[in-house]
């Protein structure tokens, strides 16, 4: 018998036969023609959406740098594209995260900000969660003056069931140190993502 708190003790037929018993609830027959792949592909596609358990998103900082011949102001990078899943339908999310910090004596290579975003989004997720979960990672992490992030995206949750609504996105925002202390420099980083005086 499979344990639900050992996601590990699913094979990989279990999960094929649940896709399977999906499609005949959903008034299909898995054995149709252009059904018999379908497990496979589902299976193979949650192994990539769902690849962030199994990493720690905090492994990507560990490696940083002191020779910044001592700048200490804001770092950003803005526009990281992702896409994730909502926890509460399986719908996807997909936006774009901005992140900043305010480095104190190390910095990391931007690339590795982008692959924290990933880490977290390619799991079940709520998008405040999601946003808070990737402040705290790099302010554990790099222990800089400060973290702001910001995620900008569209729930398909609400886009192609419920309610029906295209076109909405939500934007969530978690600040933390000097970014949420220091009005000017929470200012500087929406500035520089071009969210600036409530128009983008």
């Amino acid at each position: 018998m499979s344990d639900p708190h050992n996601p590990t003790d699913v094979t990989r037929e279990q999960a094929e036969e649940a896709v399977r018993t999906l499609l005949r609830w959903a008034g299909e027959d898995p054995a149709r023609e252009g059904l018999l792949d379908t497990p496979k592909r589902v299976v193979k596609a949650y192994r990539d959406w769902f690849s962030g358990y199994e990493s720690d998103p905090g492994d990507y900082l560990r490696r940083t740098f002191k020779e910044v011949a001592g700048y200490d102001e804001m770092v950003v990078l803005r526009d990281i594209e992702f896409e994730s899943h909502c926890e509460h339908h399986m719908a996807p999310i997909i936006g774009r995260a901005h992140v900043g910090y305010m480095p104190t004596s190390r910095v990391v290579g931007i690339s590795k900000l982008a692959r924290v975003v990933e880490g977290f989004a390619r799991r079940f997720q709520v998008q405040e969660k999601l946003t808070a979960e990737i402040a705290q990672c790099i302010q554990d992490s790099l222990q800089p003056a400060g973290v702001a992030v910001v995620i900008d995206a569209s729930h398909e949750c609400m886009t192609t069931r419920g309610v029906h609504k295209r076109g909405v996105s939500m934007i969530t925002s978690q600040m933390l140190g000097t970014f949420r202390d220091d009005a000017r420099t929470r200012a500087e980083f929406l500035q520089f993502i071009g969210i600036h005086g409530g128009v983008r």
